[in-house]
């Protein structure tokens, strides 16, 4: 018979090594490819200053792509290849049956801060009525950890919590903490959490406001800790919940598509070097007590003081001291709200680029693991990238206007356009092959030709989405050198319009640039104009697409036809019935 705990051959670090290197340099070669691809397009004439310029661009955009682009094609052949690619990509969870019996105290810590407290309570009653009745709640005390500042949401907190003690009285032990300064935003908050209390429990699983979870997912997450004490932490997939928003449908139907090769592929190379996202996962606290506390960055905000985006940090510290961080690739019991609203999305991504921008700070720290270090390398290029293609862009138009040659559209640029697309949507595309030749995967996401339907509608969605952010991150790097910073605060999570004034305050300069570019592709051949044109007409229709897109007809009616569905809309899980939402309703 064979020992469950005996170490899995994927887990084997001269594999892990071999991968390791085999990624590097599939990577490597492919950027090298683009790169030469560039330098035949821009050499014809010789090469000056203008497309030097161009060539270090385009190599600073490069990284990210490639690794999307490999990710993908080899979670595409994981998905193809292994019946079961979960307990290949995470061997831990090859050790678990699913009867083994709960032993270790598990805190459910929920971390909010002027939030709707009917919604985030809602969210943790479900997963205590659940516990509760599959016998385990003794196991599970419930922490929450308040960062409110708004009195009434603070009065309201409080009495929710007392909702929280007289329904599970005496079965559930539940405690609620404000602080009355949010000192180290999230991360000081869970701080002071394990000073105080982290010795009451072995392992902790993390909550957003928004965090929904099951108690088959609660419970498969302790039991795989249970049989890992190499495990430091363990992260589960996050999908987003159905929405009748009609930007929030698109967006997480093609994150739902991306997210599974993305994610298979990132976690063949990566292995015990995982990532965190700071929530949905569990995470053995007596390590991450001693070990993950972050430092003060030098320097004023927005790139110095306390670590805003905490969590790779954290990752990168609990591999520093010897324990695994994995991914479990499995897509149930898990969820999440996205943003309802382009604007609500901009102000989420610009808070989260600032807090990734301080990790340059972080590069040189003691003791890193190569694979740790280069993953705080790629979370800064993931918002470089985005203002060196804006640069980029710029600077093809401005010498197709000048000069008027049709370069961009010569062999040599148009394989560098066509490659830049590809890598780009290689996530997507890759899933959505895999789901369209399976009958059982068509059918959750609505049927074969709902999807075809609904991919075509999110390419045209994220390319002009991708125009948008990219001018967004743009103005967020030069504010920086002005030491200007986004707040941090509560979301907005309801499908609701927005005003052609709001829109108009927010996205008039996308709109005047988007105007500039649109007169400097005027100049451009046919070919190089539609090029060009399929990169920037995000930001010249930013106003009407933030409007169009928050529309809560346009919502309902693509709900009601289910297009852009997610497979809980189809097979929706009893976790997810029981919130009532307006996207399942028909």
């Amino acid at each position: 018979m064979t020992d469950p705990t005996a170490a899995h051959p994927s887990a084997d670090p001269a594999r892990i090594a071999g991968r390791r290197r085999l990624f590097a340099s599939a990577v490597a070669l492919t950027i090298a490819l683009m790169l030469l691809a560039m330098i035949a397009a821009v050499g014809p004439g010789g090469i000056d200053a203008l497309d030097v310029t161009m060539i270090v661009l385009l190599a600073a955009t490069l990284p990210w792509s490639a690794i999307g682009f490999w990710n993908a094609a080899i979670g595409f052949w994981l998905m193809r290849r292994l019946p079961d690619p979960t307990g290949y990509i995470c061997p831990p969870a090859a050790r678990v049956t699913g009867f083994e019996p709960i032993v270790a105290r598990t805190a459910l810590v929920m971390c909010i801060r002027n939030e709707a407290p009917e919604r985030v309570f809602g969210n943790l009653r479900r997963l205590m009525d659940a516990l509760a009745a599959r016998g385990e709640a003794a196991w599970f005390p419930v922490h929450i950890l308040s960062d409110t500042d708004d009195d009434g949401f603070a009065r309201a907190e409080a009495a929710a919590t007392d909702e929280l003690r007289a329904r599970h009285a005496g079965a559930f032990a539940v405690h609620y903490r404000r602080r009355a300064v949010n000192t180290g935003f999230k991360a000081g908050n869970l701080r002071d959490f394990l000073k105080t209390s982290g010795h009451t429990a072995e392992f902790m699983i993390t909550l957003d406001a928004d965090s929904l979870m099951s108690a088959d997912r609660v419970l498969r997450l302790v039991r795989i800790m249970q049989a890992a004490p190499e495990l430091g932490i363990l992260q589960n997939i996050i999908t987003g919940l159905p929405s009748a928003s009609a930007f929030a449908r698109i967006f997480q139907f093609g994150m739902r598509l991306g997210m599974r090769s993305y994610t298979l592929g990132s976690a063949w190379w990566q292995a015990d070097c995982g990532p965190y996202w700071g929530h949905n996962a569990i995470i053995r606290i007596a390590p991450f007590r001693d070990h993950c506390h972050l430092p003060t960055l030098p320097g004023k905000p927005p790139l110095g003081g306390e670590i805003l985006s905490h969590d790779q940090v954290e990752a990168v510290f609990m591999r520093r001291a010897g324990f695994d961080v994995r991914v479990l690739p499995e897509e149930e019991g898990s969820f999440e709200e996205n943003p309802t609203t382009l604007i609500e999305f901009v102000r989420r991504d610009l808070r989260w680029c600032q807090g990734n921008m301080q990790y340059l700070n972080l590069l040189r720290l003691p003791g890193i693991l190569p694979v740790s270090r280069v993953q705080l390398v790629l979370a800064v290029l993931m918002f470089i990238g985005l203002p060196a293609w804006v640069a980029l862009v710029g600077l093809v138009i401005a010498r197709l206007a000048i000069s008027g040659a049709d370069w961009l559209a010569a062999g040599p640029a148009s394989f560098v356009w066509a490659m830049v697309i590809l890598m780009t949507y290689a996530p997507r595309w890759a899933t959505l092959i895999d789901v369209l030749l399976h009958a059982p995967a068509r059918r959750r996401f609505g049927g074969g030709l709902r999807v075809l339907a609904s991919a075509v509608v999110e390419t045209v969605f994220s390319l002009g989405l991708w125009s948008i952010m990219a001018l967004a991150h743009s103005r967020l790097m030069l504010a920086f050198a002005f030491g200007r910073s986004v707040g941090w605060d509560g979301q907005s999570r309801d499908a609701v319009g927005v005003p052609w004034h709001l829109a108009w305050h927010n996205l008039r300069v996308h709109t005047l640039i988007g105007l500039v570019a649109l007169f400097g592709l005027a100049f451009a051949p046919p070919a190089a104009f539609w090029m060009g044109f399929a990169v920037t007409f995000g930001c010249l229709l930013a106003v009407p697409f933030a409007i169009v897109t928050a529309t809560p007809v346009l919502g309902r009616l693509m709900a009601r036809h289910r297009l852009a569905a997610i497979p809980e809309e189809i097979d929706t899980p009893p976790e997810v019935a029981a919130l009532d939402l307006p996207a399942l309703r028909r």
